[in-house]
């Protein structure tokens, strides 16, 4: 092989290397990021409990367009995907009673633990008539505006939420209104014990003591029980805020609370431009029933019905209730008669006909039999319910 030859041969092994030594550098095609790199942050706070079916949801931020889970256990809650930033929103309904284990599970299917929930049922508590006039007002003059409340306060406080039936006005103004035996008129103060300490949050106006001191005194009673905290329902400025429902949310649903009242002095009646309690009318029941279960999870409706001292509930009370539960009331609560009524349930339904005197002045022994109704609650209506029995000693409910 001569020189030029051999310059030939090792230009080409020399060429050769390069391309081989160049081929090993081609960089690799990039490898495509995992979605859950991304860090994940939870901007929600869980709640300490939640009722069956009740509303449950978890936000924050991972990455853009990933696929997540909210599981309880091994049960998929819900599913999302979170925006282009980042952002996600998962909303579900809480399980079937009992305690979970929360998480958030990724596309990469990584599992993030959001901490432990307990899901139980929403307790009610009804109780019945509850004046601050009368006798009460004496005692309450005497002993101080907790006094009526000192062994029922406990139980009512427990509750989720409480409700009952306020009889008379609650205010510093006005005169007893001419034609009617009994005219019950209590403090802003003695009201203001009622919800604090007490433990009522929800009352109905709808009854036939409410204007016992006239418009401007009814006036003053909404008032006090607003600046109490308290609800009102049954009651208002004109006959549209009466049939007005409130709305308390609790374990994860809205609960619409309403009232009529089928006992009606003259002139008690809410009517267009005039204040007083909502009248007892099946046709305006059904309808505030149908849209308040529109907004709502649940129904409760207060009624101000049937005879006083009667043991069981008559034909119109049977009636009125059921307008309510066939329009889509879960609960039904009567007052009025003084005493005790049956409470019937059926399904997920419940009406409690009559559930008698509750701070009142009570003179007989079957008007002092009284009790805290409690009806444990989900989003299907109710589960279950008892009576906790309790006796009127004077004006104070005790609990037995």
């Amino acid at each position: 092989m001569n020189a030029l030859t051999r310059l030939a041969a090792a230009t080409a092994v020399s060429l050769l290397g390069i391309g081989a030594a160049a081929a090993a550098f081609v960089p690799a095609k990039p490898a495509r990021p995992k979605l859950g790199a991304a860090e994940l942050t939870v901007a929600s706070r869980l709640p300490a409990w939640v009722a069956p079916g009740g509303r449950l949801a978890v936000s924050g931020w991972a990455g853009p367009a990933e696929r997540l889970r909210l599981v309880a256990g091994s049960r998929t809650l819900a599913r999302g995907t979170s925006g282009r930033l980042g952002r996600f929103r998962l909303a579900a309904r809480a399980p079937a009673t009992g305690r979970y284990r929360l998480a958030l599970v990724r596309t990469d299917g990584a599992r993030h633990a959001l901490g432990g929930i307990r899901v139980r049922p929403v307790v009610l508590a009804a109780v019945g008539d509850v004046t601050l006039g009368d006798a009460v007002a004496s005692a309450v003059a005497a002993s101080g505006p907790r006094y009526p409340w000192l062994s029922v306060a406990p139980a009512l406080r427990a509750a989720d939420v409480a409700t009952a039936n306020l009889e008379g006005a609650v205010s510093t103004r006005g005169a007893p209104v001419p034609d009617k035996e009994f005219h019950f008129r209590g403090t802003p103060a003695a009201l203001a014990a009622t919800a604090r300490f007490g433990g009522l949050d929800v009352v109905s106006l709808a009854n036939n003591h409410t204007l016992d001191y006239g418009r401007d005194a009814f006036a003053d009673t909404i008032r006090a029980a607003r600046a109490a905290g308290l609800a009102t329902v049954g009651g208002g400025a004109d006959l549209r805020g009466a049939r007005r429902p409130a709305v308390v949310s609790v374990g994860g649903l809205r609960i619409a609370f309403l009232g009529y009242s089928d006992v009606r002095p003259l002139g008690f009646d809410a009517a267009p431009g005039v204040p007083g309690a909502a009248p007892a009318d099946p046709a305006a029941i059904a309808a505030d029933v149908r849209a308040a279960r529109r907004a709502a999870d649940l129904v409760v409706v207060w009624f101000h019905w049937g005879e006083e001292l009667a043991s069981h509930p008559s034909d119109r009370q049977h009636g009125f209730a059921g307008d309510a539960v066939f329009a889509g009331a879960s609960v039904v609560l009567g007052a009025h008669p003084h005493v005790l009524q049956p409470v019937t349930r059926r399904g997920r339904r419940l009406v409690a006909w009559s559930l008698g005197n509750f701070v009142f002045p009570s003179y007989s022994p079957r008007t002092e039999q009284t009790g805290i109704l409690l009806v444990r609650l989900d989003a299907r209506g109710v589960v279950g319910h008892r009576l906790r029995p309790a006796r009127i000693k004077g004006v104070q409910p005790r609990l037995r």
